[in-house]
């Protein structure tokens, strides 16, 4: 079974910087083990490029062989870890670290986006138990760093109660805290 949680460094970041890496390594945690053929043909991409990609990932520690799996001819690749950990106390505070930081989460809102637009796309030729519990809400509250903290870890202790149903289907949970954008002036250590 894979790890948890990854807390990659700057140079792992910089890896996870190109989306199709990051839509990979989505399709190998949720759906498991796959060979670069297969994912390939759900990225629309050649098998050349996506072995390029699956070997990047390997190479910073994301993803390994899957040695239960295949033969001589054909190589399968399995997720290292079932989540990715990033964010300011996770990088090193300088011009590389925020660099990196701020390329990989253009690269995941630029994923998010995506992935809510085909959901919402989708949603009116799912079952109809399916389409009720399909949600999008937002909720402006005034907090301080220390309160939106504790609203994180309590969100995440919610989500990570849930255990995987074997009958259940893949159900993404995006929540997304960040001070609502023109309302924070800069800041002041960075004059």
């Amino acid at each position: 079974m894979a790890a948890r949680e990854i807390v990659p460094g700057v140079d792992q970041l910089k890896a996870l910087t190109h989306p199709v890496r990051v839509r990979m390594l989505g399709m190998l945690r949720i759906d498991g083990p796959a060979t670069a053929t297969t994912l390939a043909a759900r990225l629309g991409l050649n098998s050349g490029a996506t072995s390029y990609h699956l070997r990047q990932l390997a190479q910073h520690g994301f993803i390994e062989d899957d040695e239960s799996r295949g033969n001589a001819r054909e190589r399968w690749w399995k997720a290292t870890h079932q989540m990715t950990v990033t964010g300011d106390r996770a990088v090193p505070d300088t011009a590389e670290g925020q660099e990196t930081l701020g390329a990989y989460l253009q690269t995941v809102v630029t994923l998010y986006t995506q992935q809510l637009q085909k959901a919402l796309e989708e949603r009116e030729l799912i079952a109809k138990e399916w389409r009720e519990v399909f949600n999008l809400n937002d909720r402006v509250l005034r907090l301080t760093p220390s309160q939106v903290r504790r609203l994180q870890e309590q969100v995440n202790e919610v989500v990570f109660g849930f255990e995987d149903d074997p009958d259940g289907e893949p159900v993404t949970v995006q929540f997304h805290t960040f001070a609502l954008p023109g309302h924070l002036g800069p800041d002041p250590e960075k004059d």
